[in-house]
């Protein structure tokens, strides 16, 4: 498993004995679904490479809402870059939505490579700059409609492993309002 890891590592940046010198700081972790991988509030003491499965990042309100940020699949970093960077505790929460494999590496060694301004931590950086103009042109430009058929689209296999109120926070709707728009373009 860590293999895949590796090889990772070896496209962003790191030479071959300096990506398996690294993977040697990691660790393979199985979670099963509904396994709360960070909790809202923690200090965050790692990155995840997702090997396989799904995660869920999301806000947790007071009075017991819940925002979706992001789902991450097979080939994604978790990372709470906001943590990271002012040392602050953890946002929002991430869980597992099904049996995930990652790998994961101390935020220490994230750090560090924050320092050195190495490759890879600028493709984390990219990587997310990219993802949030893309969540913000979404949400912007996109009506609700627009933006469940979008999602429909882009998260194809996405839609079949969510629930609707997943979904709808995703795209920012309520679940009621999901439900209309699902009628609406059935009919």
């Amino acid at each position: 498993m860590k293999q895949i890891f590796i090889n990772f590592l070896n496209q962003h940046g790191f030479k071959a004995d300096e990506a398996k010198k690294l993977s040697q700081k990691s660790e393979f972790i199985e979670l099963a679904a509904g396994t709360t991988v960070t909790h809202q509030g923690d200090k965050v003491e790692s990155l995840y490479f997702m090997i396989e499965g799904l995660c869920h990042a999301c806000y947790l309100t007071v009075d017991g809402k819940r925002f979706s940020k992001e789902f991450y699949w097979t080939g994604d970093c978790v990372i709470n870059f906001e943590s990271l960077i002012q040392q602050k505790p953890a946002p929002y929460l991430i869980e597992t939505l099904a049996l995930s494999q990652l790998i994961k590496l101390p935020i220490t060694t994230v750090q560090k490579l924050r320092e050195l301004c190495h490759p890879f931590y600028l493709h984390l950086i990219e990587n997310q700059l990219l993802h949030k103009e893309n969540k913000e042109r979404f949400m912007l430009l996109n009506s609700p409609e627009q933006r469940y058929k979008l999602f429909c689209r882009r998260f194809h296999d996405l839609e079949t492993r969510l629930s609707d109120y997943q979904i709808a926070s995703y795209i920012g709707v309520t679940p009621i309002s999901l439900s209309r728009i699902k009628k609406r373009l059935q009919s």
